[in-house]
């Protein structure tokens, strides 16, 4: 399927490693020229060689607002302006309520909100002016149905998500659209760390049998960012094998 935007441009944060860099391989694949970030520079270097396609990998942690702002600034002036905003970023550690201190809330909410907020403040602006734009924020299932011991990324990715869906009602008249991607369990370094291997599909009660494939997620994302998904705004969509039980 053409999504018709080869030739766009894309910042992807956190694009070196796991569902960022699966994204920013399928923005690629569908002809977008893209610059990804990570905290070593070796390791984003090397993951945009991986994918090829022009891809510019630079040095950038996105876990402070500071750090957000360089990542898109340097993306900008890399790329001249930029088209699509992937939001993503490292998970915080885990803990519950008990074990979870007051100061590990807000360095949390640095990372994981306050950072992404940022970025969106500079980018979107710049979008409405264009008359076109997309902006996909990669969060969490949890979103929906909190993860045990997770309290940290229960806590900052509910914050982002209504964050949001605020903004996409109010900038969706400037044909810029904003959703979120809240994946289930994929198997990725994240979830090695989290459990110590990829667990077991059926121990997830997962109805899909299987933990979810990256690359499959990095083109639902790429999806979003296409003509056909014009019309698609403030919408949070769960891409995890049926894990999610609810109703809405």
């Amino acid at each position: 399927m053409d999504l018709e935007i080869a030739g766009r441009t894309a910042a992807v944060a956190g694009g070196s490693a796991g569902l960022g860099f699966a994204t920013a391989q399928a923005l690629a694949n569908d002809g977008v020229r893209v610059v990804l970030c990570g905290r070593d520079a070796k390791r984003a270097s090397d993951a945009a060689a991986k994918i090829g396609k022009s891809c510019v990998g630079i040095a950038g942690d996105v876990s402070s607002v500071a750090g957000g702002k360089s990542f898109i600034e340097q993306a900008t002036a890399t790329l001249g302006h930029l088209d699509i905003v992937i939001l993503n970023g490292g998970g915080p550690p885990a803990g519950n309520f008990t074990a979870t201190n007051i100061e590990s809330y807000e360095a949390a909410l640095q990372s994981g909100l306050m950072s992404m907020i940022a970025m969106t403040k500079l980018v979107v602006p710049e979008m409405q002016s264009r008359k076109w734009g997309r902006v996909v924020a990669i969060t969490s299932i949890a979103v929906r149905q909190p993860i045990a011991n997770l309290i940290l990324s229960n806590t900052m990715r509910a914050g982002l998500t209504g964050f949001l869906k605020t903004v996409a009602r109010e900038v969706a008249g400037d044909c810029v659209t904003i959703n979120t991607v809240q994946p289930g369990t994929h198997a990725t370094d994240r979830i090695t760390q989290l459990y110590g291997a990829i667990p077991d599909a059926k121990a997830l009660d997962i109805p899909a049998g299987v933990v979810g494939d990256p690359k499959d997620f990095g083109n639902v994302v790429a999806f979003l960012c296409g003509e056909s998904a014009k019309f698609i705004t403030g919408a949070n969509l769960q891409v995890d094998g049926g894990q999610y039980s609810g109703l809405i």
